[in-house]
Parts: structure tokens; C-alpha cells; sequence
């Protein structure tokens, strides 16, 4: 009997010998994939999903954004079996302090549209110079296709006189005082191209003493002011 158990146990180690040995042989393999799989998951886990977040917080600076869904328009192609629809959206992104944008996405469905378009308009943010932190330095123009737009600084207590998609650039920008004027047409992506036409050509007197090489105080003079408060003046100016 001992002989005999003696010459079954091989047979049972057996299996476990032949099973081994496939595991070994796809031991390059398994661990293969167990490499790939952990250089994947590590590699997701910290390197791709660590820069996914890290570049969300950089593209909002750890600040809120103000967004504002300007237009949505739908579209239909007719295929085999049906109608395919389709949605394309026009959003406004801005801080409130100075900083715009804006961007469209396209998608099959809206939400899908809507996160596209922001995260386009997040990465087209211009910066426009403000007096006082609530309306512009002075008039401008702009123009696209057939737009014409017109933006005019304004007295404290005016505020937004704009309409349809340059109110929501506006308030997203931060202005509180303006009067605007679109002409031409009312095509929200010609208006609100327009108006960035307009928002790319502010100035500030900073900005220009820089440029002339001369002191605010003397620009200031210029338009008549006297020298005590064209300093003055000069002192206030932010940007």
C-alpha cells in the first residue's frame, strides 16, 4: 500500500507539474500583460488621469468661470432609414475681471455640444483692459461678414445696453457700464466675432505711455485736463 501511495502522489503532483508548466510558459506573456497592465493602469492611474485633472485646474486657474450658452442650432441629415440629428453650440466663457472667451462644438448630442464648446472657448480667452474694473478705456469698432458693431464706454450706474449674444460677452467679461450697437445682421456667431474685433483693439493709457515712451499724466493732459488731475488720474489707472 505504501508503494502504491508512493506511486500515486507523482501522479497527483503530476497535473499540478503539467499545469505549472503552461503557466511558465506563459509566464513571458502573463507577465507581459501584467507589465502592460500595470504600466497602463499605473500610467493611467497617476501620469494620464494626474495631467487630465491637473490640466482642468490649469485651464480655470482655480477660479469660476462665468458661462453662458449663447446659441444652439440643430441640424438633420437624412440617411437610409431615418433622420440623423445633429447639435452645434456657441457658448461664452469668462472670469468677470477681464478675461473672455469664445467657442462652438459640435456633437450628436447637446450636453456633448456644450462641453466642447467651452473647452474651446477656455483655450481662446483673450484679456481685455478695463477702466475701473467696470466698463472700457474708449469706443471701438468692429466688423465680420456682414456685421458691424459699436461699443462706447459709459458713465457709472448705465449699465449693459446691449443685446441677444454681446450681452452675454459683457457680463461675462465683467463690464458693468457700456452702450453697444450691432448692425448688418443677427447671426450670433457674426455678432459675437465682431464684438471681439472690438475687444482685441482696447487700449489702455498704460499701455500706450508704455509704447510712446512718455507718462500717463501727459496723455491724460492732452484731452484738457488740468495737471493736478490728469496726476490723479494717472494714479488711479489699474491696467
Amino acid at each position: 500500500m505504501a508503494d502504491e501511495v508512493q506511486n500515486e502522489a507523482p501522479a497527483a503532483d503530476a497535473p499540478a507539474a503539467t499545469e505549472g508548466a503552461p503557466r511558465e510558459a506563459r509566464g513571458g506573456r502573463g507577465r507581459g500583460r501584467g507589465g502592460n497592465d500595470n504600466r497602463g493602469g499605473g500610467g493611467r492611474g497617476r501620469d494620464g488621469r494626474g495631467r487630465r485633472d491637473d490640466r482642468n485646474k490649469s485651464d480655470d486657474g482655480g477660479e469660476e468661470l462665468v458661462e453662458k450658452l449663447v446659441h444652439i442650432n440643430r441640424v438633420s441629415k437624412t440617411v437610409k432609414g431615418g433622420k440623423r440629428f445633429g447639435f452645434a453650440a456657441l457658448v461664452v466663457v469668462g472670469d468677470g475681471a477681464g478675461r473672455v472667451g469664445f467657442g462652438h462644438g459640435k456633437a450628436r448630442e447637446v450636453p456633448e455640444a456644450i462641453s466642447k464648446a467651452t473647452a474651446s472657448a477656455k483655450k481662446a480667452m483673450i484679456r481685455v483692459a478695463l477702466k475701473d474694473g467696470r466698463t472700457l478705456h474708449h469706443d471701438g469698432l468692429g466688423h465680420f461678414g456682414a456685421g458691424r458693431v459699436t461699443v462706447r464706454s459709459a458713465p457709472a450706474g448705465t449699465g449693459i445696453i446691449a443685446g441677444g449674444p454681446m450681452r452675454a460677452v459683457f457680463e461675462s467679461l465683467g463690464v458693468h457700464d457700456v452702450v453697444t450697437k450691432s448692425v448688418g445682421t443677427s447671426n450670433p456667431y457674426n455678432m459675437i466675432r465682431a464684438t471681439f474685433e472690438a475687444l482685441r483693439e482696447q487700449t489702455s493709457p498704460r499701455s500706450v505711455a508704455q509704447r510712446r515712451g512718455k507718462k500717463i499724466a501727459d496723455l491724460l493732459r492732452r484731452s484738457g485736463a488740468s495737471v493736478e488731475v490728469a496726476e490723479a488720474d494717472a494714479a488711479a489707472v489699474v491696467e
